[in-house]
């Protein structure tokens, strides 16, 4: 791209940008004729909820809250818990024992660490959980024996090893945008038509008529053809994948892996079929589950997937590539688990009230954008520095046993040797924190910010909020090195550590080092590409691995006829709908996952967070991160980036965890204010480091 066309890209995107205001103005004036006329209607003294949701297209909690009235006249608490479901999404649904925030007094971290213990807190102090705009307030371990009995596994339900061998499946490559079909080392050219599901199908199985069982689309995204006709990319997604397919129904589920129904997701769905009256199941899959293409062919893609399996076979002998980076995570783990020695009989899962609770309480990756005028208005330069392969840095060290509950009458109880040692163990801590006078860095610690499990960092000096965090997080905000936080703890969840992880992130560490150095030294071009994108699938692995540990509360996706509007069940969210079907979806809670561990995923975030701020380079003798940077500089953190306006001298040895330089982008220019500014500075600063190099 020269500059020209750069420039008119710009004023493209610039034109969508308004458009896209526009459209959301257009949006907001049909939302607010919508309550008006749910209003409207709830003046009918025969009105009830259950019948206006589905017309409505929202859940019944959400019309409740518009008309009051419509509630029911007496709620049981399951009714109460049932509408607190439907309006809050399950991904941090709160534990149904949740009791207010405990009264006992918090125990200080000792003396020594500079906190102490809490006071009276004066009038004119900033209290972040008592903003205006109401910051959502995180549950906490009720008192006494209800809590305690929280400290437990629940009965029968371990990870143990599998005693099977996973079954392969024939899998393809498309290309839906020019038709290409890779299957093994054959070639073949489809008319797709208008690239729906049923076209898909039928010109697969027409190519392959052995069959397959997974479909990769490399390139088209077909889901996306009709998205001018819906508001938002999820309902476009969705009527692809409901739209009727002549011969095939939706797939049921089957096998140990067993998955059901279709996955609605706005970039990378997954459409189940099984032909009706056989046996024949398939999956049509995006391949930007494993890596980002940039315009590579299906052959490469088939190529990378070989690359990754050959690999993997060095240290798994009955490794399989399962549909999504996250199952073939957990397979693989599973398969790590000893056959001797203390955890033979696998891991126990926690108490379904402990996992609700780290559900709600641990975030995980960090996104947050500083803006003026904690920063320039323009900024001199945007460097971009991304942690290599960052959660596999913080994968030998998690939590195991029975936890613990360390009161805060305990933890005052403890000498500071022990408090620290705590603090830097594997704990899950409830505090009060107070952000010291006099502080001009970032925020080190997440808190509750308004909306859907949204979090922020106070930074503001003499800010006092309650949160809950890990101990690395902890242990970095008492030991940073420019000044303590005062930390309070109010109650805490401490287990004992272990090794559970290591060995398999040691194993995908090697694997993912093996491809690293193929598609570097490799003499041929595609090959190497080959390579790179299956080091880039091994990084998927290990990350959605992680995070499948943390066992979302599942999701049902259902359908129902537009003619029978009043079968949609009564808390499902409405997410799409067409002249005949109401798509709609609704939380059930947690299954039975033998495999669910959101301690270890809650651990590893609360690390990389940590990192984020300050992490130490013993070999080099030297610090990297947010801290060990001007106040003032940091512009962004996302997830695993710093985004600053200085370049730094941090050491790379291509190392996990390693800060990687990966855009630099001179100024001056106007700091960004939104997320989409920030990533247009962030592409723009990639492709000049790549053109011009440091310089």
């Amino acid at each position: 791209m020269d500059a020209q066309s750069y420039n008119t890209a710009l004023a493209d995107l610039r034109t969508v940008r308004d458009q896209i205001k526009k459209a959301r103005a257009a949006l907001t004036k049909l939302e607010a004729d919508r309550d008006k006329r749910i209003a409207q209607l709830a003046s009918y003294e025969k009105a009830k909820a259950e019948r206006i949701a589905p017309a409505a297209g929202l859940s019944v909690a959400d019309v409740v809250a518009l008309a009051p009235s419509l509630a029911p006249d007496s709620l049981t608490e399951e009714n109460t818990e049932a509408l607190a479901q439907a309006s809050a999404p399950a991904t941090h649904a709160p534990p149904k024992d949740a009791e207010p925030e405990p009264t006992a007094q918090p125990a200080a971290v000792a003396p020594g660490m500079r906190t102490a213990q809490p006071q009276a807190v004066p009038a004119d102090t900033p209290v972040v959980t008592a903003a205006p705009d109401a910051p959502r307030t995180l549950p906490s371990v009720p008192d006494g024996e209800a809590g305690d009995a929280w400290f437990a596994h629940t009965p029968g339900l371990a990870s143990t090893r599998p005693n099977f061998t996973q079954q392969a499946r024939s899998t393809v490559f498309l290309d839906t945008d020019t038709g290409v079909l890779v299957h093994r080392n054959q070639t073949h050219r489809l008319d797709l038509g208008a690239a729906t599901a049923a076209d898909i199908l039928t010109a697969v199985f027409h190519a392959v008529p052995e069959g397959v069982e997974r479909i990769y689309i490399t390139a088209g995204d077909p889901w996306h053809r009709d998205t001018d006709r819906y508001p938002y990319l999820r309902d476009a997604v969705a009527a692809w994948l409901n739209a009727p397919v002549p011969g095939w129904r939706t797939d049921t589920g089957r096998g140990r892996d067993r998955m059901a129904g279709h996955f609605v997701h706005a970039r990378n769905p997954v459409g189940r079929y099984q032909r009706q009256n056989a046996d024949q199941h398939v999956e049509i899959r995006s391949v930007g589950e494993w890596f980002d293409l940039d315009g590579d062919d299906p052959h490469t893609v088939r190529d990378a997937f070989v690359l990754l399996w050959q690999t993997l076979r060095r240290h798994w002998n009955d490794a399989v590539l399962m549909g999504s980076p996250s199952q073939t995570g957990r397979d693989l783990w599973t398969r790590t688990i000893p056959t001797r020695g203390q955890h033979a009989d696998g891991y126990p899962v926690l108490s379904e009230e402990l996992r609700g609770l780290l559900h709600a309480t641990a975030g995980q990756g960090r996104n947050e954008l500083i803006t003026p005028p904690r920063i320039p208005d323009q900024l001199p330069q945007l460097v971009e520095y991304d942690r290599t392969f960052a959660y596999a840095k913080h994968t030998w060290k998690s939590p195991v046993g029975t936890p613990r509950r360390i009161t805060a009458a305990t933890f005052a109880a403890w000498s500071e040797k022990e408090q620290m040692r705590a603090l830097y163990g594997c704990g899950h801590w409830h505090v009060r924190v107070t952000v010291p006078q006099g502080w001009g860095h970032v925020g080190l610690l997440p808190a509750p910010a308004p909306g859907d499990r949204t979090w922020h960092y106070p930074a503001q000096p003499g800010a006092i909020f309650t949160t809950w965090a890990g101990g690395p997080e902890l242990h970095t905000a008492l030991t940073n090195p420019l000044q303590p936080w005062k930390i309070e703890i109010l109650d805490g969840i401490l287990w004992e550590d272990g090794k559970p992880l290591d060995d398999w992130a040691k194993k995908l560490k090697e694997t993912w080092t093996n491809l690293s150095a193929q598609a570097h030294f490799h003499g041929d071009a595609q090959q190497a590409r080959a390579a790179h994108l299956a080091s880039r699938a091994v990084r998927s692995i290990l990350l959605y691995g992680i995070g499948s540990f943390a066992q979302r509360p599942r999701m049902v996706t259902g359908t129902t006829p537009r003619t029978m509007e009043r079968d949609v069940p009564p808390d499902a969210e409405i997410i799409a709908f067409d002249e005949e079907l109401i798509t709609w979806q609704k939380p059930t809670g947690f299954t039975r996952d033998p495999n669910a561990h959101p301690e270890w995923a809650a651990a590893i975030w609360s690390g990389a967070r940590a990192a984020l701020l300050s992490q130490r380079h013993r070999d080099d003798d030297t610090y990297a991160g947010a801290l060990h940077t001007p106040p003032g500089s940091v512009v962004a953190f996302r997830t695993d980036a710093l985004y600053l306006t200085q370049p730094q001298t941090w050491p790379y040895h291509s190392q996990p965890g390693d800060y990687l330089l990966r855009g630099h982008l001179p100024g001056p220019f106007t700091a960004p204010t939104n997320e989409e500014e920030l990533l247009t500075l962030r592409d723009t600063g990639r492709a000049h480091l790549t053109t011009h190099g440091e310089n």
